[in-house]
C-alpha cells in the first residue's frame, strides 16, 4: 500500500519543477496543509449529515407546516390487484399492446390505466413537505457558508488579484480560515455524495453525481497540493447562486408563485453571469494562463485544468435548461413544467379526451399542474446543481 501511495502521489506528477513533498510539511514557523487532514471531512460529512436531519424535523418541517405547505404526497391510486401484480413485477410503462390488454380484461378504458401507472408512479414520489424542508436545509448551508466565504475573502489579495493565487507558492501557509472553509465545504460535498441516494431523485440524478465526483477530487487534490487559494475562489462562486435556487424552490412549494417567478429569473440571472461568465474569464483565465506563467507547466495542472473545464460543460448545460425554462416563464406569463421534474402529470390534451369506457370506480386525476406550485421548474429545480 504504501509504494501504491508513493507511485500515486509522485513529485513530478503533481507539484511543479524543484517543488517536493517536503516542501510543504508543516513547521512550527509556518502550517501548510497536509493530506492527513482530509480525513476530519469523514467524521465531519456524518455530523452535517445528521445536524441536517435535526434541522429538517424541527426546523424546517415547523416552517413549512407554518407556512401551509402541503404535507400529504400526490395522490394515490385506486388499489387494484391486476394492475399492482402488473407494476410491481413486469413493467411500471406499459406499452400499447399491454395496455389494450388491461383494457380488455377490467372493462377499462385505455386513458383510465394510462392514468392509474401514472398516478401509481407519483405516489412514490416525495411529498411537497419534504422538498421544502430539504431546500430549506440546503438554502441554510449555502447562505452560510457563501457568508463566510465572503467575509474571508475580501481580506485576501488574491480576490482582487488572481496572480496573488501563485505569488510564493508553494511557500504559502494554510490560514485558520482557509483550512475551516476548506475542510467543512469538502464535507458538506461528502454528505451529498451519499444523501443523494436517498433524497429527491430528480432526472439529471447522473449528471448532479459527476458534478459531486468532480468537485470533491478538485477540493482533494487542490487542498493536498495547496493550489488552495484559487479553491477558495472557485467555492464562494459556486455558492452564490445556490443560495436563490432554494429560496425559489421554498417560494414555489409555498405557492407564493410571483415570487417564485422573481427569484428563479434572480437566479437564471446570477448563475449565467457567475457561470458563464466570471466563471470562464476570472478562474479559467488564471489556471490556464496566469498559473503556466507563474510556475511553468507540470502534469497535474492538465488534471485540474480538465476537471475545471468539465464543470464548465455542465455550467453551459445547466444555463440551457435555466435558459429554456426562464423563456417559457417570460412567454406565457407563469411558471414553465421543469424538464427534471419529480412528479408526473396528465397534459392538457389528454384531459380533453373523453372516454370511451367508465372504470367500475372513478379514478381521480393526479391533479398536479405546473401553475400549482407542486410541479413547476422549481419542483426539482431547472438547475439543481448543488452547485
Amino acid at each position: 500500500m504504501a509504494g501504491i501511495l508513493a507511485w500515486f502521489w509522485n513529485e513530478r506528477f503533481w507539484l511543479p519543477h524543484n517543488v517536493t513533498w517536503a516542501d510543504l510539511q508543516s513547521t512550527e514557523e509556518a502550517a501548510f496543509p497536509q493530506a492527513e487532514d482530509l480525513y476530519l471531512a469523514f467524521p465531519l460529512a456524518f455530523c452535517i449529515f445528521m445536524i441536517r436531519l435535526l434541522f429538517e424535523r424541527f426546523i424546517a418541517k415547523p416552517c413549512a407546516l407554518g407556512l401551509k405547505v402541503q404535507a400529504n404526497g400526490p395522490q394515490k391510486a385506486q388499489p387494484n390487484a391486476i394492475l399492482e401484480k402488473v407494476f410491481t413485477a413486469i413493467t411500471k410503462h406499459p406499452d400499447e399492446k399491454r395496455l389494450e390488454g388491461l383494457s380488455k380484461q377490467l372493462d377499462w378504458d385505455v386513458r383510465s390505466i394510462q392514468r392509474w401507472f401514472r398516478q401509481r408512479r407519483n405516489q412514490e414520489k416525495p411529498s411537497t413537505l419534504r422538498k421544502f424542508c430539504e431546500s430549506m436545509w440546503r438554502f441554510t448551508f449555502y447562505l452560510y457558508i457563501f457568508t463566510y466565504g465572503v467575509r474571508f475573502l475580501k481580506k485576501t489579495p488574491w480576490l482582487w488579484n488572481t496572480r496573488q493565487c501563485w505569488s510564493g507558492y508553494p511557500y504559502q501557509p494554510l490560514m485558520p480560515d482557509l483550512h475551516y472553509y476548506y475542510i467543512v465545504e469538502l464535507s458538506f460535498y461528502w454528505s451529498l455524495m451519499f444523501s443523494q441516494f436517498i433524497d429527491v431523485k430528480r432526472k439529471d440524478f447522473g449528471i448532479m453525481f459527476t458534478h459531486h465526483i468532480v468537485t470533491v477530487t478538485l477540493i482533494t487534490f487542490s487542498y493536498v497540493t495547496n493550489l488552495t487559494r484559487v479553491g477558495t475562489l472557485i467555492l464562494c462562486l459556486h455558492d452564490a447562486a445556490d443560495i436563490v435556487l432554494e429560496a425559489a424552490k421554498m417560494a414555489n412549494y409555498c405557492k407564493c408563485q410571483k415570487l417564485s417567478d422573481l427569484l428563479f429569473l434572480t437566479f437564471a440571472i446570477v448563475f449565467i453571469v457567475s457561470r458563464l461568465g466570471i466563471y470562464p474569464l476570472w478562474i479559467l483565465n488564471t489556471t490556464l494562463f496566469e498559473l503556466y506563467e507563474a510556475l511553468g507547466n507540470f502534469p497535474a495542472l492538465w488534471v485540474f485544468n480538465v476537471l475545471l473545464i468539465v464543470l464548465q460543460i455542465l455550467h453551459c448545460f445547466w444555463s440551457y435548461l435555466i435558459i429554456k425554462a426562464a423563456y417559457k416563464a417570460i412567454s406565457k406569463g407563469k411558471v414553465a413544467k421543469d424538464a427534471r421534474s419529480d412528479v408526473e402529470s396528465s397534459s392538457d390534451e389528454e384531459e380533453t379526451v373523453p372516454r370511451s369506457k367508465a372504470p367500475h370506480s372513478a379514478i381521480a386525476t393526479n391533479g398536479t399542474s405546473s401553475a400549482n406550485g407542486t410541479n413547476g421548474y422549481l419542483t426539482g429545480a431547472t438547475c439543481s446543481e448543488e452547485h
